[in-house]
């Protein structure tokens, strides 16, 4: 059964994600027990972009973590921060930014962010990477297909 995860990260290191294809994404170091132990090929991943505060894109967990200290991803307050806890992912999912969904709007519809008072809904989202429930991401999921733009 997938467990399903939304990222916090900067629009800088979504655009970083970008650039190496949408095939692979990294964690914060603080995050390694978390993706090591419970990160699995199937689980779903969400993507939630800070000053912004906005949804940019859904993508498909298609490895086992691993370890890699390559330099991708940035943290302006770690310096020496390399994200080194990696997936493999497919992405399902990608708005332009000129698409990004506001999450403001929805935020409140969602259990993970009802534990905090309405106007610090924010605090939900502090930190790298979280666990949400099935019905937290098929919220997240259907909002921002509904914010894709049509085929041309």
């Amino acid at each position: 059964m997938p467990r399903y995860w939304i990222i916090t990260t900067s629009p800088d290191n979504l655009a970083r994600t970008a650039a190496q294809g949408w095939t692979v994404q990294g964690f914060k170091s603080r995050q390694r027990k978390k993706v090591m132990d419970k990160m699995r090929p199937g689980d779903r991943l969400a993507w939630y972009l800070t000053g912004v505060k906005a949804l940019g894109a859904l993508a498909t967990v298609t490895s086992e973590p691993f370890e890699d200290h390559s330099r991708v991803w940035v943290s302006d307050g770690k310096p020496d921060e390399d994200y080194a806890w990696r997936v493999h992912i497919q992405p399902d999912l990608v708005l332009a930014e000129a698409d990004w969904l506001p999450l403001e709007p929805i935020a409140r519809d969602l259990a993970h962010v009802r534990k905090w008072p309405a106007e610090n809904w924010t605090l939900a989202f502090q930190g790298n990477l979280r666990e949400v429930s099935a019905d937290d991401f098929a919220v997240v999921e259907r909002a921002l297909r509904q914010a894709a733009p049509a085929p041309a």
